[in-house]
């Protein structure tokens, strides 16, 4: 396992703050069937759910929920492209690893996760080691901003929701340096739109929420063409990801920070996107 010690100041408070994270929407939804994500969901709702007794009502809503990040997994695996069993590919900001998981049984192939935090690699790891994985799926304490992983060695690296955590440029450039000739680039990350100005009153309680930095939704494609990194596919997700926050509000798991994603992806201020971008 790749040990790197976080070597800024912000960086150290980032896996502190997730060394200390135990918040039920991430553990609950993982317990459904063992898969532990740390990002939000897509797609339509079968509000059906609400109408469960009100004895099983919360562990429907939350089975639901986790079948909707699930499948917002999936459609970033989808984007990957082709990756052949004997190809690597890279979870950029694991979290606990439930996408790599999936990755790794979508392709056969080898995939490392690299988080900041001890404790959820710790975590994953466990994880893969229950599944029988962990031959071929390994998570590492690191930055993905210098993981120390050898160049050219990935055919494929996504960062599923962590991008708000690190400078764009410095991310996409060691990104670059990772993926192999025409490998795939794939992000699903909230930004702001710039084409209202600065970061609404919404997206900075986001901010202070997660601790993160929410970037521009120009500053991913400026980035990305100062790094090689050609765009082949761009999603606006935010109405397929609405309905997921709407479900949340009528769970036990909420968190507070509801009514800020759904009034910034109501006004049009912050949007969910999808982008894949090919290493030139």
């Amino acid at each position: 396992m790749t040990t790197v010690t976080p070597h800024s100041r912000y960086q150290q408070d980032i896996a502190a703050y997730w060394n200390a994270e135990e918040r039920p929407v991430n553990l609950r939804l993982g317990d459904v069937d063992g898969l532990y994500h740390h990002h939000y969901g897509v797609g339509d709702v079968d509000w059906s759910v609400l109408e469960t007794p009100e004895t099983d009502r919360d562990q429907a809503i939350i089975n639901e929920m986790h079948r909707l990040e699930t499948a917002q997994a999936h459609l970033l695996i989808h984007h990957l492209g082709e990756v052949k069993p004997e190809q690597r590919i890279l979870d950029a900001g694991c979290g606990r690893g439930g996408t790599s998981v999936l990755a790794h049984q979508a392709f056969g192939c080898h995939a490392d996760g690299i988080s900041l935090s001890s404790k959820q690699v710790d975590f994953a790891n466990r994880r893969a080691r229950e599944l029988g994985i962990d031959d071929k799926v390994r998570y590492h304490v690191g930055n993905m901003l210098d993981t120390g992983f050898t160049p050219g060695a990935y055919q494929a690296i996504w960062n599923n929701e962590s991008t708000m955590y690190v400078d764009l440029k410095d991310l996409f450039a060691a990104h670059s340096a990772l993926l192999a000739r025409g490998g795939r680039y794939v992000t699903i990350t909230g930004c702001y739109n710039d084409v209202y100005g600065q970061p609404s009153k919404a997206v900075s309680t986001i901010n202070a929420h997660y601790e993160c930095n929410i970037h521009a939704r120009s500053e991913y494609f400026a980035a990305m063409a100062a790094n090689r990194l050609v765009p082949v596919h761009v999603e606006n997700l935010t109405p397929a990801t609405i309905p997921y926050w709407e479900l949340r509000t009528h769970s036990s798991v909420t968190t507070g920070i509801e009514d800020a994603f759904l009034s910034s992806y109501k006004d049009g201020s912050f949007q969910y996107l999808l982008i894949a971008a090919d290493r030139i």
